[in-house]
C-alpha cells in the first residue's frame, strides 16, 4: 500500500472503506490481491450494471480491438458510432415514442449536465435553474452548483451561483405538497423567484439517500415546466440504464422530459461514455461549442451497442430486474423485523434500494463490518445513514441470498457495538 500513500492525491475516497489492493474481477465478484474474494455490491457506484467483465462485451470488445477498431475519433463519424447510435434509437428510443438527439459530451455525467445546463441557459435566455434538496449531479462548477452536498460544496472555492434550490418530494414529509409551493413562488410576481431556464432532477436520488420521487410529483413537476415554458431535465445517470427496473426511471411516469443525462452504466462495461439528450427543437448548439477530447470513446460505443442489443431486445431483462428488486425489498425488510431495528427503514426504487439507518456512524459500521465478512457495500445520504444495494443487475439470485445473509450478520452486529455507545 505504500504506493498509493506516497503518491497519490488525498482526495482519494472508496480506497478509504475498502482498504485492499484489488485484481481481478467477475460478474458480481471483486477479488483482492491475497485472493479474498467480495460480493460487489457497490458496482462501480452503478456504473457496472451488467457486472464486471461481462463475457459479451468482453469478447466483442477483444475482437474489435484485434481487427484495429478505431479507439478514439473526437466527433467524427465511425463505423461503431453508427451501430451505437442504430441500437439506441432502435430498441431505447423508438419503442418508448422518445425523439432525442444525442450528444456526445466528454466522458464523465458531471460533463454531461454541464451540457445540459448550457444549452438551456441558451434556448431560454434564462440564468437560473432549480435543482432539489439531497441532489447530486457532480462535482464540476456548474454541476457542483446544483448539488445539495456541503461537503462536496465546500471544496469549490467560489461561489456557486445561479441555481435555486427547492425541496424534493417528501422533504418536509409526505403530507406536504412541494410542487405546490413551488408553482405558488412561480405565481406570485413578488415571490422573488424569477423563471428558471430548467428544472433538474433524479427520480431517485442515489447520493443524496435513496429518495424515491413519486409518480404523481413527477407528473406534475413536468405539468409544471409546460405551464411556465421551463425546461425538464432529468438526471438519469446512476438511476437510468435499468437500474430502477425501466431504461429509463422516468417511464413509470409517462414524462418525457426535454433533456435526458446519461452516463455512469452506459457503456454497459464501465467504460467513459455520458451523453446529453436533447429534444430536436432544442438542439441549438453551434459547432464546437460543447467539446472535448475524449467524446468519441469507439470502445465504450462498441460495448453499449452489445449490452442494449443483448439486454434490451425485449422486456424479459426488465422484468427479471424488478423480480430480483421484490426479492431484495422482501428480505431487507425481513432482515430489519428479525434484528429488532423499528427505527431503520427500506428506502429506494428497483436494484437501487438500502437500508436507512438514521444515523451515519451506524451505517458505517454495518459496512465495515460487511467488507470484512465479504461483502462491498457504500453508504449515501446527507449525513452517510443509508446502506445502499447497488449490486449488477446480472447479478444470481444465489448471490443475492449470500449477500443479504452476511449483510444480516452485519446489521446485527454492528446494532450491539451501536446500542452500547448510546446506552
Amino acid at each position: 500500500m505504500n504506493i498509493f500513500n506516497e503518491l497519490e492525491s488525498q482526495v482519494q475516497c472508496y480506497a478509504r472503506s475498502f482498504p485492499v489492493v484489488f485484481e481481478r474481477a467477475t460478474g458480481s465478484t471483486i477479488v483482492d490481491a491475497e485472493g479474498n474474494e467480495y460480493l460487489d455490491f457497490l458496482a462501480g457506484a452503478g456504473s457496472l450494471n451488467y457486472g464486471h467483465n461481462n463475457p459479451v462485451m468482453k469478447a466483442a470488445l477483444i475482437d474489435y480491438i484485434k481487427e484495429d477498431g478505431i479507439t478514439h475519433s473526437l466527433d467524427l463519424h465511425t463505423k461503431q458510432k453508427e451501430k451505437f447510435l442504430t441500437a439506441f434509437n432502435d430498441y431505447i428510443l423508438k419503442p418508448r415514442k422518445l425523439n432525442y438527439r444525442v450528444q456526445f459530451t466528454g466522458p464523465t455525467g458531471t460533463n454531461a449536465v454541464e451540457a445540459a445546463l448550457k444549452i438551456a441557459r441558451k434556448v431560454t435566455g434564462r440564468q437560473n435553474v432549480i435543482a432539489f434538496t439531497n441532489g447530486f449531479h457532480g462535482v464540476s462548477l456548474g454541476a457542483l452548483a446544483l448539488t445539495g452536498n456541503q461537503h462536496h460544496r465546500g471544496a469549490a472555492g467560489v461561489p456557486l451561483e445561479n441555481v435555486i434550490r427547492m425541496p424534493f418530494a417528501g422533504y418536509y414529509g409526505k403530507e406536504t405538497n412541494t410542487i405546490q409551493q413551488i408553482e405558488k413562488l412561480f405565481a406570485d410576481q413578488s415571490s422573488g423567484i424569477e423563471l428558471p431556464a430548467a428544472i433538474i432532477l433524479e427520480t431517485v436520488q442515489g447520493e443524496g439517500g435513496l429518495n424515491v420521487a413519486s409518480v404523481e410529483w413527477l407528473k406534475a413537476v413536468e405539468a409544471l415546466c409546460r405551464k411556465y415554458k421551463v425546461l425538464l431535465i432529468v438526471d438519469d445517470i446512476q438511476a437510468g440504464c435499468g437500474r430502477t427496473g425501466t431504461f429509463f426511471s422516468f417511464e413509470p411516469a409517462g414524462i418525457k422530459p426535454d433533456i435526458v443525462t446519461l452516463s455512469k452504466s452506459l457503456s454497459g462495461y464501465g467504460l467513459p461514455l455520458a451523453v446529453t439528450l436533447i429534444k430536436p427543437d432544442y438542439d441549438q448548439w453551434e459547432p464546437g461549442e460543447h467539446n472535448g477530447t475524449f467524446r468519441g470513446n469507439n470502445h465504450a460505443f462498441l460495448t453499449a451497442e452489445v449490452a442494449i442489443r443483448h439486454y434490451w431486445k425485449d422486456d424479459s431483462f426488465a422484468e427479471e430486474i424488478q423480480r430480483k428488486s421484490s426479492l431484495i425489498s422482501q428480505q431487507l425488510k425481513r432482515i430489519l423485523l428479525e434484528k429488532g431495528a423499528p427505527f431503520m427503514k427500506v428506502c429506494g426504487r428497483g436494484l437501487m434500494q438500502g437500508i436507512d439507518c438514521r444515523k451515519g456512524d451506524l451505517a458505517s459500521l454495518i459496512t465495515e463490518s460487511a467488507f470484512k465478512r465479504g461483502l462491498m457495500i457504500e453508504t449515501g445520504g446527507s449525513e452517510g445513514q443509508v446502506v445502499k444495494c447497488l449490486c449488477p443487475l446480472t447479478i444470481t439470485d444465489e448471490e443475492i441470498k449470500k449477500a443479504l445473509k452476511i449483510l444480516a450478520e452485519s446489521i446485527e452486529v454492528s446494532l450491539q457495538i451501536h446500542l452500547k455507545k448510546v446506552s
